[in-house]
């Protein structure tokens, strides 16, 4: 079975929790963690098998759609959403995205 990354990425840090809880909570996948890109922009990154991870990131993208019906903002708190299913070896070494940080670490 191949493995897959999955990316939310989404603006604040409490929508950034709260997608990635509902991920882990969806499908069998690993929280590996998340990067801030810029300002308040947070990319939620989860892997596992391939089917797990398309189902996490449905699941990631419907949290985040849900938040901003909810908000009284008018910004769009979802900004984008991608799955790398079977990821060539070399990506790991360009997104890092296959480790864990050391944030993480404690709770694998």
């Amino acid at each position: 079975m191949g493995m897959a990354v999955g990316l939310v990425e989404v603006l604040g840090h409490p929508p950034a929790l709260s997608v990635a809880d509902t991920m882990v909570k969806a499908a069998k996948v690993t929280f590996v963690g998340y990067e801030k890109v810029s300002g308040a922009r947070l990319t939620i990154i989860v892997r596992g098998p391939v089917g797990d991870v398309k189902r996490a990131v449905e699941a990631g993208v419907e949290a985040a759609k849900q938040i901003e019906v909810l908000s009284s903002k008018d910004k769009a708190l979802f900004l984008s959403a991608t799955v790398i299913p079977r990821p060539h070896e070399n990506l790991e070494a360009i997104t890092k995205t296959m480790r864990f940080s050391s944030a993480i670490e404690q709770f694998r």
